[in-house]
């Protein structure tokens, strides 16, 4: 599959293949937070996964992810911004505490003030709270993984610069 949807078999996949059964409910647990009835859109998902991405200086998450927000949101506009998303017009109040929330969560340690608290609630019931912060735990699992290894970026997004790696 990744083959067919990339070109290539993708890095990680060398590494977690190593253990089959490991990968299988990390891919498992993927394919629940990627599901079509989920309670966060594909372009939030993948706003969040990309800017976790970021924060943990993980190469090949920041591509893979930027490629994702590309394709979700019709092009590069959110990918070039999400970086810097508080100066930025692109993003909704929706998104924005949803960004918030995601760098709170993914600081070592988690520090979410109750002013970002209240900010999701305004957007998100406790479903979607969970999910979001399931997604976040996810991607940060992913990008230290990925990170710790030395795993490379693959060239999968062409965008590179300073707004992608902050």
């Amino acid at each position: 599959m990744q083959k067919k949807h990339y070109g290539a078999v993708l890095n990680p996949l060398r590494w977690w293949g190593r253990m089959p059964r490991l990968f299988w409910l990390v891919a498992l647990f993927v394919g629940f937070l990627e599901r079509k009835k989920s309670p966060l859109e594909p372009v939030l998902r993948s706003l969040l996964m990309t800017r976790v991405s970021q924060i943990c200086h993980c190469a090949f998450c920041i591509d893979a992810n930027a490629l994702r927000l590309a394709e979700r949101s019709g092009g590069l506009d959110k990918v070039q911004a999400v970086a810097t998303w508080r100066d930025s017009s692109l993003f909704s109040d929706k998104e924005r505490a949803a960004l918030a929330y995601a760098e709170a969560v993914t600081a070592t340690p988690p520090v979410v003030d109750e002013a970002t608290k209240a900010a999701l609630r305004q957007y998100f019931n406790d479903e979607a709270i969970t999910e979001m912060t399931a997604l976040i735990g996810f991607q940060n699992l992913s990008a230290r993984f990925n990170a710790a290894l030395d795993i490379p970026s693959q060239g999968l997004c062409a965008i590179r610069g300073e707004k992608q790696d902050a």
